[in-house]
C-alpha cells in the first residue's frame, strides 16, 4: 500500500496522559528532567486512556492512520528487507556501515550485516554484549560500543550494578573486527558517567572519541557534579589496549542552562547527549540537553566552544545535530519526552518534539548559530505511538540540503532543508502503532543513507531496508562512501 507525500493525516488524537514513566507535566511546561533513551530492561507498556484507545482505534477505522503494525510509505519509497531480531532482543539503537557491511546496535550487543545485496541483507555475526545504550562506530579495523549502565565489570559478560557502587564499571569497549565472522573485544575504557553516545574524530595512527554522558549525582562515585564537559578518548590504531582518557574540557564553564525552574519545561545542561563532528571543517555542534553549541575542533584533544544557544521556549532536550553538506547549516534534534511519549500530535503542535535549522552565519570564532525554522513530521500519530525527532543523515545531492531522518513509530521522514525557512518533507515510511490501546515503546531508531539505500533499526521490528526514487534524491545514488559514522560527518562531495 502507497500514500501520496502531498496527503497530510489530520487526527483528532491528544496527548496521552503517561509514557515510561513520564507525566504530562512533562509534555506541558513544568519544570524537566534529564530523561534518557529507551531503559535496557523490558519495552514498557502503559494504558492509555480508554478515550483515547477510542480515538485510536477510530482513527483507524477512518484510515487517518494506519491499522495495527500495517506499512505504509509515500509513492517515491520502496521497503526492500526486513530483518526481524535473532539472538540479540533488546532494544535496536544506532548503525555504522563499512563497505558491504551494516553494524547495528543494539542493548545486548551488536549484530554484522552483509549488506551487498539490499534486498536481502545477511547476518555475518552477532556479538552478545549487554550494556545500554551500545551506540556503535567502526573505524578501519576498529569498533567502538558505549556503555551507558552501571555494570559490575568491563566484560560481556558482566550483570547490572548500582552506580553508587565504586567498582562499578562504565565507558566504551573496543572492538576488533578484521574478521567480521569473529569480533574480539580488545580493550576497555571506563570514563566519567558512562558513555550514552560517542563520536570519532580519526587520524591515520589515533582516533580520538568524545564521549557524551550526562546526569551526574553526589551518590555516584565516578559521576559527581559538576559534569560540564566531554571525556576525549586517544585510541592508538595499532595498540587499542593502550586507549584512555587523555582530557575532559569543560564546554560550560557557567554551568549551562540550568533548566527547571529557570526555564520550565527544559533539561538542565548537565553534560551533552550527542556530539557531530565534521572533521574536514574542523568543526563540530553538540546537542547537550538545554543548550546547543559549535566548537572548534583543529586540536583534537582540546576542543573549543566558538558559539552556543538555547531554546527556552519550545526545546526541552536538545539530542542530536546534523550538518548540510557545506557546513553552514546545522539541524539539531528535541527529544521532547525522551524518545518514550506520544509527541506527534496535534495537542503537542509542529514545534515541540522538532528539528530546529540553524544557519551558521559569519567566519572563524565570529561564527554563529542562527535559527531559521522548525521542522516536524506533517504526519499525526496515535497517543499509543511514541513518536518525536531522532537520527537522521543527509543524502548526499550536491546544491541541496536533504536528510533522512528516525521518528521512532512515527516512521523515516525524507525532508528538503534546502531553504533553511520553509523545509518540507518530500518522501516517507511508516508503520501503523504496535497496539490501538496501549502504548509501547518502537518504531525507527536511526535512519541512514548509505550508498543508494535508506537503512533503519527498528526498536521493535528490526533492520529494515528502504529505497528512494525521485529526482530530487536521485543524484545522491552516484556518491559512494568507503565507511560511515553518521556522527563524524565526512565530505560526501
Amino acid at each position: 500500500m502507497s500514500l501520496h507525500t502531498t496527503r497530510v493525516r489530520r487526527r483528532r488524537l491528544g496527548v496521552a496522559a503517561a509514557a515510561f514513566g513520564l507525566i504530562a507535566s512533562f509534555l506541558a511546561a513544568a519544570p524537566a528532567v534529564a530523561t534518557p533513551d529507551p531503559g535496557d530492561g523490558p519495552t514498557a507498556r502503559e494504558r492509555v486512556s480508554s478515550s483515547e484507545a477510542a480515538d485510536t482505534r477510530a482513527a483507524i477505522e477512518d484510515g487517518e492512520i494506519p491499522p495495527v503494525d500495517e506499512v505504509v510509505h509515500s509513492d517515491n519509497v520502496s521497503h526492500l528487507a526486513n530483518i526481524p531480531k535473532d539472538a540479540l532482543p533488546g532494544t535496536n539503537s544506532d548503525l555504522a556501515f563499512q563497505g558491504k557491511y551494516a553494524f547495528a546496535g543494539n542493548y545486548d550487543g551488536f549484530r554484522i550485516f552483509d549488506v551487498s545485496n539490499p534486498k536481502a541483507p545477511k547476518t555475518v555475526s552477532q556479538v552478545l554484549c549487554p550494556g545500554s545504550q551500545n551506540d556503535i562506530t567502526v573505524s578501519g579495523d576498529l569498533l567502538f560500543l558505549s556503555t551507558d549502565s552501571s555494570r559490575r565489570d568491563d566484560s560481556c559478560s558482566s550483570t547490572t550494578q548500582p552506580a553508587t557502587e565504586k567498582s562499578s564499571w562504565e565507558g566504551m569497549k573496543i572492538f576488533d573486527i578484521s574478521d567480521k565472522r569473529n569480533p574480539k573485544y580488545v580493550a576497555a575504557v571506563e570514563t566519567a558517567c558512562g558513555s550514552h553516545t560517542h563520536t570519532l574524530v580519526p587520524e591515520r595512527r589515533n582516533v580520538y572519541i568524545y564521549v557524551s554522558s550526562y546526569s551526574p549525582s553526589e551518590t555516584f562515585p565516578d559521576c559527581k557534579p559538576p559534569h560540564d564537559g566531554i571525556s576525549v578518548i586517544k585510541v592508538p590504531r595499532n595498540a587499542p589496549e593502550a586507549s584512555a582518557v587523555v582530557n575532559f574540557p569543560v564546554l560550560f564553564p557557567d554551568g549551562g542552562n540550568p533548566g527547571g525552574s529557570t526555564n520550565p519545561g527544559v533539561s538542565q545542561t548537565t553534560g551533552c547527549h550527542d556530539i557531530t563532528t565534521f572533521p574536514e571543517l574542523k568543526l563540530a555542534a553538540g546537542a547537550c540537553m538545554g543548550d546547543g553549541i559549535l566548537f572548534d575542533i583543529s586540536r583534537p584533544e582540546k576542543p573549543r566552544v566558538i558559539d552556543r544557544v538555547q531554546d527556552n521556549v519550545n526545546f526541552a532536550f536538545w539530542h542530536s545535530a546534523t550538518f548540510n553538506e557545506r557546513g553552514n547549516k546545522v539541524v539539531f534534534t528535541d527529544e521532547l519526552g525522551g524518545g518514550g511519549a506520544p509527541t506527534c500530535n496535534e495537542a503537542t503542535g509542529p514545534n515541540r518534539g522538532a528539528d530546529g535549522i540553524y544557519d551558521i552565519t559569519s567566519k572563524g570564532d565570529h561564527r554563529k548559530l542562527a535559527f531559521r525554522s522548525y521542522y516536524k513530521i506533517p504526519r499525526h500519530q496515535a497517543d499509543t505511538e511514541n513518536c518525536v525527532a531522532h537520527n537522521g543523515s543527509l543524502i548526499p545531492v550536491k546544491g541541496r540540503d536533504i536528510m533522512v531522518q528516525a521518528w521512532y513509530q512515527g516512521g523515516v521522514s525524507i525532508w528538503d532543508f534546502t531553504d533553511s525557512k520553509r523545509p518540507k518533507e518530500i518522501g516517507y515510511f511508516e508503520r501503523g502503532p504496535i497496539s490501538a490501546d496501549t502504548l509501547v515503546g518502537g518504531g525507527s531508531w536511526s535512519a541512514y543513507y548509505y550508498n543508494g539505500y535508506i537503512y533503519s533499526n527498528d526498536i521493535a521490528k528490526g533492520f529494515d531496508v528502504l529505497r528512494i526514487d525521485d529526482r530530487r534524491t536521485d543524484p545522491a545514488k552516484w556518491v559512494r562512501m568507503k565507511e560511515l559514522n553518521v556522527q563524524t560527518q565526512p565530505d560526501y562531495l
